[in-house]
C-alpha cells in the first residue's frame, strides 16, 4: 500500500447523498433474462424481478475517469480509498413492491458509514452505502451495500482457507459461470472491473487464478434458482447475502437451497464443496 488511510478525512464523506431518475427500459430485463436461460421474459408495466434494478441506475464514467483496473477512479460520491482492491462484498434487500417496468423511478443512495479494520491480509475498509428506490412517490425498495478495500497481493497467494459446504440441501443445480457470462453481466450492468474479462490482466496483475464471478451476479444467480426450484408463489420481501470465497470461471457453479422455519436458506460452493456465497429469503 503506498498511501497511508486517513480514515477521518475518509469518513467526510459519511451522509453524502445522490439522486437519480431513470425510465425503466424494458431492454436490459430482457437481457438479463436471455442470460440466465429464462423463457419468461418481463416486459412493459410487468414487475421487475429481485435484484434486477441493479441493471439501472449504472455510474458511466468516461475512459479518462476509469482506472487501470477498469473501476471507476476514486474519489466522487464514493470516498476515495486509497486501497487497489474493491468488493461489493454483501447486501440486504428490503423489498416493500416491486419495481414496474416502462416506467419512471427514483434512486437515493447516502453513505451510511466509513470504518477501517486492520485485518490478517492487511489494511481495510468498509464502506456501507443505503439506497432507496420509489417509483410513483411510493417506497418500492430499500438496500444496504457494503463495499470492502483491500490491499492487492503483491505476489500469487493460494486462497484463504474455506468453509465446507453445508449439507441436506433441498434443492440443488449446477451452473457453468463461463466467460461470455461474464462478459455479458458486465456489460449489463456497465461493470468495467477487468478481473471479470481479462484473463491476463486477473491473474498477472490481481493474482486470481482465472477469471472472477461477479458477486451481484452470483446473488443473482441464487435468487433465479430460488424462483425456479424454491416453490414460492411471491417474491420475497427480504433477502440478504455475503461473499465468503471468490468464485471462477474454470470450474462448475453449485447452487443449494433449504426451506427453513424463517424463510429459505442459499449458498453456492465450488468443485471442492467450499462455500462462495450464503444468502437468505424471507418472505411476508
Amino acid at each position: 500500500m503506498n498511501d497511508p488511510i486517513d480514515i477521518d478525512y475518509l469518513r467526510q464523506w459519511v451522509g453524502r447523498s445522490e439522486t437519480r431518475e431513470q425510465y425503466l427500459d424494458p431492454f436490459p430485463a430482457r437481457a438479463l433474462a436471455g442470460l440466465l436461460d429464462r423463457a419468461d421474459v418481463p416486459g412493459e408495466g410487468d414487475a421487475l424481478p429481485l435484484p434486477w434494478h441493479w441493471l439501472y441506475f449504472l455510474d458511466a464514467p468516461s475512459r479518462e475517469g476509469t482506472g487501470a483496473d477498469g473501476h471507476p477512479k476514486r474519489g466522487g460520491f464514493l470516498p476515495p480509498v486509497p486501497l487497489p482492491r474493491r468488493m461489493w462484498a454483501a447486501g440486504e434487500l428490503t423489498v416493500h413492491e416491486p419495481l414496474r417496468l416502462g416506467r419512471v423511478a427514483r434512486k437515493t443512495s447516502t453513505v451510511r458509514s466509513v470504518e477501517f479494520k486492520q485485518g490478517k491480509a492487511g489494511a481495510l475498509v468498509f464502506v456501507v452505502v443505503a439506497h432507496e428506490l420509489e417509483q410513483g412517490g411510493q417506497p418500492r425498495i430499500s438496500e444496504m451495500q457494503h463495499i470492502v478495500y483491500r490491499e492487492a497481493p503483491a505476489a500469487p497467494a493460494p486462497l484463504p482457507p474455506g468453509e465446507p459446504a453445508p449439507a441436506g440441501a433441498d434443492w440443488s443445480r449446477t451452473v457453468s459461470p463461463d466467460p461470455v457470462m461474464l462478459f455479458r453481466f458486465s456489460a449489463l450492468t456497465y461493470n468495467g472491473h477487468r478481473i471479470h474479462y481479462d484473463r491476463d490482466y486477473a491473474t498477472r496483475e490481481e493474482f486470481y487464478p482465472a477469471l472472477v464471478v461477479h458477486g451481484p451476479l452470483l446473488a443473482t444467480l441464487l435468487l433465479d434458482f430460488l424462483e425456479r426450484e424454491g416453490g414460492a408463489t411471491t417474491p420475497p420481501a427480504h433477502f440478504s447475502f455475503r461473499a465468503q470465497r471468490p468464485a471462477f470461471d474454470t470450474e462448475p457453479l453449485g447452487l443449494f437451497g433449504r426451506g427453513e422455519a424463517a424463510g429459505t436458506a442459499l449458498w453456492t460452493a465450488d468443485a471442492a464443496g467450499m462455500v462462495g456465497m450464503t444468502a437468505s429469503a424471507r418472505y411476508r
